[in-house]
C-alpha cells in the first residue's frame, strides 16, 4: 500500500510554481495539489477519473472516455479546491482512496467505480457496480460530444428531492422519472438531496433526465387495438359542440402526438378551437409485465380512464400553455384493457400527448440515475453533510452565497397582466393605502412599450407620458417598483440593431420570419446572454432606458429562453444557436442563470451600494448568487395547480435557491372564471380559491398575486366585508406581523446558508412518515403551515412529526405527536401550528 500526504503534493505545486496544471504522475496515477487522476482500462474502454476536493465534505468527479479530461468551464460552480486541508491518498492492489478528514472517495483501478465513504467508514454512497458510467459520442452543432449517464446504488427507504420547480404534483423521486429542461412553468435544476444526507451536483447544462435515461415513447409500444377490435390503433373520433351527432372525422391514430407546433399540423383540418371534442378509445394490451411510467401533455379539458376508472380525473390548462400530468400502471403480458382519451380543447391552437416509458426491474428504477444530451465529460459534486441543510450550504458553497434579498421584497407585491396605463397603476397602489391593505411592491408587467417597439426598453408615451414621476410617485407613497424586462427584440429597434451588428443575437427566429402575437404580429429575436460582452450591452440598454429613472428591481421574463411559445425541443435548441460559448443543444438549460449574471453584475458595478433583486421565470443551479428569485411561470388558476405548487416550491427550495414564489390564484384563468356573475356558483369558487391561495402564500418566501383577467387586487376578487376579503387581508397583515421573524429567516440564508420553504422531511427526516409529505411544510423552524386545496373544504389531515411538541398557532391547543390528525380549517382560516419551544417576535402591526 502507498500512502502520500498532501503536504507533499502541495510542497511540489509550491516549487512548480502553485500551477494546479502541474501534475505529478507515478504508473496511471497522477496528483494535483487538490486531488487525483486515474487512468482506467475498464471493460467498456479507457477511462479517466479525477477526484477534485474542495473541502472536507465535498469531493468534485470529472470522467472522460478516453485517455485525457477535456477542460470545460463551468457556469453554475464557483467553487475552487485549491485552498483545502490536509487529505490523504491511499493506493492499493486494487483502488486508489482520498480521504479527507470526513469523508473517504474510493476508485476501483479496474472499473472506475467510486464509493463514498463516512469517516467511521460506511458507504454513504456507491456508484453502480462496475461505475455506472456511460459515454456515448454524438456530433452536435458540428462539434464532437457525448451523452453521458451516471448511475449510483440506492437502498429501499432513500428519499430523493430538488431537481428544481415541476408541475406533475410529485414530491419524494424515488422510483420516479423527470426531464429536466426549462420551459414556462418548469424550472431544472440538476441537483438531487438524499435522506441519507448527501446531494449530488450534477454540472450539465444540456437537455437531462431523471430516472430511466430513455426518452418518452409512442403509445403504440403497447398493442393497440381500435374499438371494433380492429390491432394497430385506437379510434380517434373528433366532434363539434361535444355532440356524437356531429362527428366530422373518425380515424385509426396508434400514437397521440399533438405536442408541438410542428404534430399539431396532423390534426384534422376541420378541428376547431372552441366547442370541439375529440375521443381516442379502444383496447391495449402490455407486451410485456411491469410498471408503465405514462406522461400526459395537455391543454384544454382532459381525462384518462382504464378499464372504465379514471386515472387521470379532469384537468385543465389554458390553450397556449400546456401542462404534463404523470400516473404509472401495472400491467401483465397479455392482459386487455379498455382506454378511453377525452379531450376538450379550450381555444386557439391546443396540444394533448400520451406517451410511456416501458417496465425496468424495479431495482434499476428506483437508483439514482442522471443523464444528459450533451457535454464532454462526466461531472458531478458528491456533498455530504449532517444535514440536509448541511448539504444545502455545501451546495452553495459550490455555487455561490444566496444574497440577503432587501425587506421590501419580503412583504406583498401587486401586479395584474398588466397595469396598461401609468394612471391604472397609480391608481391600484393609491387605493390599497387608502384601504390600509400593506404592499411594499408593485409590478409594471409587460407591453408599456409601444406596440410595434419590444425591446425597446421605451415606455409608450401615449399611456405613460411621464414614467419618471410615475415611480417617483410609488416612492412617495412608500412602495417600490418592479418592472418586466424580457431577451427579446423586434428587429426594427434599435437595440436589436446595436446587438445584432456584434454578432450578439440569436438570428434564426428573424431569418425564420417569426411573428409573434400582438396586433398584426412581428418579428423578433433574443440576445445571446452566453456572450459576456452581449451580457455587458444588454444592462446598458436597460440602465440607460429603466434603471436611471429609478426603477427598483427586475421582472425578467421568458428566460428559458422561450423564443417561440410551444416550438419542439429540437427546433428550440436552433433556435438558440450558436451561443458564444457552443451549440444550443450542449448549454439549453442555462441561459436564465447568464441572464440574471448580466443585470447583477452590471447593477452593482453601476452602483455597489445598491440592493440588485431579480425575479425570474426560469432558473438553474448558482442562480442564487446574483439576488435571483424565481416564480412557477403562467400556471393554471384551477385547485390541482394550487396544490402542486406546494410540492413544486419544496422541491425548489431542496434544489438550494431559498427565494420562490407563485402568481397566487394562478395566472392562466378559466373561462368560467372570467365570465363568472355576482352570486353565481362560478364566482364563489373563484373567491374562495384566492382566499385558500392566498392563506398558502402568505407562507411562500416571496409572497405576491398575479395573473390574467379577472383583476387580481384583495377588493377586486371580493368587496370589503366578504369572507374572501376579510382572509385576503388578514393573512396580509399576518404577514407582516411576523416581519421580524421571516426577515430573520432572509439574513439566515446569507449567515448560514438557510432554507426558509422546508419539506417536512429537512427538519423530521428521523421520522420515515415525513419522506411522502407534500403538502405541507415548515415556515421556518417553527411554523408548520397546511394548505386547504379542495373547494368547500373546511378540514384537513394535518401530520405532526415525532419528538416535537404542536401548538395551535391561534387557540395555543396542545397536539399530540407523531400521528395524522383531522384539523378544522374554516374559509377564513388556514391551518397554522408553532414548535413548542418556539420563540417568534410579532411586529406591532
Amino acid at each position: 500500500m502507498r500512502k502520500i500526504s498532501t503536504y507533499f503534493i502541495v510542497l511540489l505545486s509550491t516549487v512548480l510554481l502553485y500551477s494546479c496544471d502541474n501534475i505529478t504522475t507515478f504508473g496511471n496515477l497522477s496528483f494535483q495539489n487538490d486531488g487525483i487522476y486515474l487512468k482506467v482500462n475498464t471493460p467498456s474502454g479507457k477511462q479517466t477519473i479525477r477526484l477534485q476536493v474542495i473541502d472536507q465534505d465535498i469531493i468534485r468527479v470529472t470522467a472522460s472516455d478516453g485517455t485525457q479530461i477535456k477542460k470545460t468551464e463551468s457556469l453554475m460552480s464557483v467553487a475552487s479546491g485549491h485552498n483545502v486541508n490536509l487529505y490523504e491518498v491511499i493506493e492499493n492492489d486494487n483502488d486508489v482512496a482520498i480521504k479527507t478528514a470526513k469523508i473517504t472517495a474510493k476508485v476501483n483501478k479496474h472499473t472506475g467505480e467510486i464509493i463514498f465513504y463516512d469517516a467511521t467508514g460506511n458507504i454513504i454512497l456507491a456508484e453502480q457496480q462496475g461505475g455506472g458510467k456511460g459515454f456515448k459520442e454524438e456530433i452536435i452543432g458540428g462539434k464532437k460530444l457525448y451523452n453521458l449517464s451516471q448511475v449510483f446504488e440506492s437502498p429501499s427507504d432513500e428519499g430523493f428531492y430538488g431537481l428544481g420547480q415541476h408541475q406533475a404534483d410529485e414530491f419524494n423521486y424515488k422510483g420516479r422519472n423527470e426531464e429536466l429542461f426549462q420551459y414556462n412553468t418548469k424550472v431544472s435544476v440538476p441537483f438531487v438531496i438524499s435522506t441519507k444526507n448527501y446531494g449530488i451536483l450534477w454540472d450539465n447544462n444540456s437537455l437531462s433526465r431523471f430516472g430511466n435515461p430513455s426518452p418518452y415513447q409512442q403509445l403504440n409500444k403497447l398493442n393497440l387495438f381500435d374499438k371494433e377490435g380492429k390491432a394497430g390503433a385506437l379510434t380517434a373520433t373528433y366532434m363539434l359542440d361535444s355532440d356524437r351527432s356531429k362527428i366530422f372525422t373518425t380515424r385509426p391514430e396508434s400514437t397521440i402526438d399533438y405536442e408541438n407546433l410542428e404534430t399539431i399540423k396532423n390534426f384534422p383540418k376541420e378541428l376547431v378551437p372552441y366547442g370541439a371534442r375529440v375521443q381516442w378509445e379502444g383496447d391495449f394490451v402490455a407486451p410485456k409485465t411491469g410498471k408503465y411510467h405514462f406522461i400526459l401533455y395537455y391543454a384544454g379539458y382532459t381525462t384518462v380512464s382504464v378499464d372504465g376508472k379514471e386515472v387521470v380525473a379532469e384537468r385543465w390548462r389554458t390553450a397556449w400553455n400546456p401542462n404534463s400530468y404523470k400516473f404509472s400502471l401495472d400491467l401483465k403480458e397479455g392482459e386487455r384493457h379498455s382506454i378511453l382519451i377525452d379531450w376538450k380543447p379550450d381555444g386557439g391552437v391546443s396540444y394533448i400527448g400520451l406517451k410511456l416509458l416501458e417496465p425496468r426491474p424495479e431495482a434499476e428504477q428506483e437508483k439514482l440515475s442522471l443523464w444528459s444530451e450533451a457535454g464532454h465529460n462526466i461531472d458531478y459534486y458528491f456533498i455530504n453533510g449532517e444535514s440536509m441543510d448541511d448539504v444545502i450550504s455545501g451546495y452553495r458553497q459550490v455555487t455561490g452565497k444566496s444574497q440577503i434579498m432587501p425587506k421590501w421584497a419580503m412583504g406583498y407585491w401587486l401586479s395584474r397582466e398588466r397595469y396598461k396605463t401609468q394612471y391604472e397603476l397609480m391608481n391600484e397602489l393609491k387605493e390599497h393605502r387608502k384601504q390600509n391593505i400593506p404592499i411594499d411592491n408593485i409590478v409594471q408587467d409587460w407591453s408599456y412599450w409601444a406596440e410595434d417597439s419590444w425591446g425597446s426598453h421605451k415606455f409608450d408615451e401615449a399611456r405613460f407620458p411621464d414614467p419618471k414621476a410615475m415611480i417617483d410617485s410609488v416612492h412617495a407613497l412608500d412602495a417600490r417598483i418592479m418592472i418586466s424586462v424580457w431577451p427579446k427584440f423586434y428587429h426594427t429597434t434599435d437595440n436589436y440593431k446595436e446587438l445584432a451588428k456584434n454578432g450578439w443575437m440569436y438570428e434564426l427566429a428573424v431569418q425564420d420570419s417569426i411573428r409573434d402575437w400582438i396586433g398584426k404580429g412581428y418579428i423578433a429575436g433574443f440576445y445571446d446572454a452566453y456572450s459576456a460582452d452581449a451580457r455587458k450591452l444588454f444592462w446598458k440598454q436597460m440602465s440607460d432606458n429603466l434603471y436611471s429613472l429609478g426603477m427598483d428591481a427586475w421582472w425578467m421574463d421568458a428566460s428559458e429562453p422561450d423564443v417561440l411559445s410551444n416550438a419542439s425541443i429540437e427546433y428550440r435548441k436552433n433556435l438558440m444557436s450558436p451561443t458564444a460559448l457552443g451549440p444550443g443543444a450542449e448549454y439549453f438549460n442555462a441561459y436564465s442563470l447568464v441572464n440574471a449574471e448580466a443585470i447583477y453584475n452590471g447593477q452593482r458595478g453601476e452602483n455597489p451600494n445598491d440592493r440588485v433583486f431579480l425575479l425570474t421565470r426560469s432558473g438553474f443551479a448558482g442562480l442564487q448568487r446574483y439576488s435571483t428569485a424565481t416564480w412557477s411561470g403562467d400556471i393554471g388558476t384551477r385547485w390541482e395547480d394550487m396544490k402542486s405548487q406546494i410540492s413544486a416550491g419544496l422541491n425548489f427550495a431542496m434544489s438550494g435557491i431559498p427565494y420562490w414564489t407563485q402568481d397566487i390564484g394562478g395566472f392562466c384563468v378559466e373561462r368560467r372564471y372570467e365570465q363568472a356573475k355576482e352570486g353565481t356558483e362560478d364566482m364563489n369558487e373563484w373567491r374562495e380559491l384566492n382566499a385558500r391561495w392566498f392563506q398558502f402564500g402568505a407562507f411562500c418566501p416571496l409572497f405576491r398575486s398575479h395573473g390574467q383577467y379577472p383583476f387580481r387586487e384583495i377588493y377586486n376578487i371580493a368587496p370589503k366585508g366578504h369572507p374572501a376579503y376579510n382572509s385576503m387581508v388578514y393573512y396580509t397583515n399576518l404577514r407582516y406581523k411576523l416581519m421580524p421573524y421571516i426577515y430573520t429567516l432572509a439574513s439566515k440564508t446569507w449567515f448560514n446558508d438557510y432554507t426558509i420553504m422546508r419539506a417536512m422531511v429537512m427538519d423530521f427526516g428521523y421520522d420515515q412518515a415525513t419522506h411522502n409529505i407534500g403538502d405541507q411544510f415548515m415556515f421556518g423552524p417553527s411554523i408548520l403551515v397546511a394548505p386547504v386545496y379542495e373547494y368547500k373544504s373546511t378540514s384537513r389531515k394535518v401530520y405532526l412529526p415525532e419528538n416535537s411538541n404542536w401548538y395551535d398557532f391561534e387557540s395555543g391547543e396542545f397536539y399530540p405527536v407523531g400521528q395524522t390528525i383531522p384539523v378544522n380549517a374554516p374559509y377564513e382560516r388556514t391551518q397554522l401550528f408553532v414548535k413548542s419551544g418556539s420563540v417568534i417576535l410579532l411586529a406591532a402591526f
